[in-house]
């Protein structure tokens, strides 16, 4: 390297002082090795050359699990979005309000591991018996204020529920309820779903799948009802 400078007052030998001064420059700023250019012909600087092969070994490992964990999801979705297909299969054999309500409460207890399931309706209409699972509120969406929100706007939650909200789903069974998913169902009611694992429903997770659950169960029960 000559002595040509740099900008109007850095010379190219102050970096090469600069850089023996802080010989750990490069393990903070280690993108920077990537754009250096290494002559070949000198031993002395083997060392850098090998830097360079550590950072691109890192990369490339970095870069395959990530590939690796994203096909991991792209499986797990697959084979949800079969579990989902066969829910939406059941519901069309359903024709009644009783067959269909019980058959997605056998589903998610069986296809889906679901722990807990509630199935709440704002009012008796479907004229269901009765079960653990159902709850049944002949005041409507006033008998749930703990839910007024969520009502509100119409979108699944996911996560862990507050201990009142908890109990009022759940009944004496909601401390074995460590995270919960609740899914709208219109005007008929609402769809909870309880996990004794904490990291089953985490907040922020996607609700694409919980959607597309609670719209097969609402059309299912309000087709199975004109039917009826």
């Amino acid at each position: 390297m000559t002595e040509t400078q740099l900008d109007d007052h850095l010379k190219a030998s102050d970096v090469a002082a600069y850089l023996k001064r802080h010989p750990q420059f490069l393990s903070h700023y280690p993108e920077l090795a990537r754009h250096l250019t290494v002559p070949r012909e000198q031993g002395a600087v083997a060392s850098l050359a090998s830097y360079q092969l550590h950072h691109l070994r890192e990369k490339t490992a970095e870069l395959e699990r990530r590939l690796a964990e994203l096909m991991s999801i792209a499986a797990d979705n697959e084979k949800l979005m079969q579990r989902v297909h066969e829910l939406n299969v059941t519901m069309l054999r359903a024709n009644t309000p009783a067959i269909a309500a019980r058959s997605v409460i056998n589903r998610l207890d069986a296809d889906f591991h679901i722990d807990h399931v509630r199935l709440v309706l704002f009012s008796n209409r479907l004229d269901l018996p009765p079960a653990h699972w159902l709850m049944v509120m002949d005041r409507g969406r006033a008998a749930l204020p703990e839910f007024s929100d969520f009502l509100a706007h119409h979108e699944p939650i996911t996560g862990r529920l507050a201990p009142e909200r908890l109990k009022r789903l759940f009944g004496d069974e909601a401390d074995d309820v460590q995270s919960a998913a609740i899914m709208p169902l219109g005007e008929l009611g609402l769809l909870a779903l309880g996990s004794a694992n904490a990291d089953h429903f985490q907040p922020g997770m996607g609700t694409l799948f919980l959607k597309m659950i609670a719209a097969t169960v609402t059309a299912a029960l309000m087709r199975a009802e004109d039917g009826a």
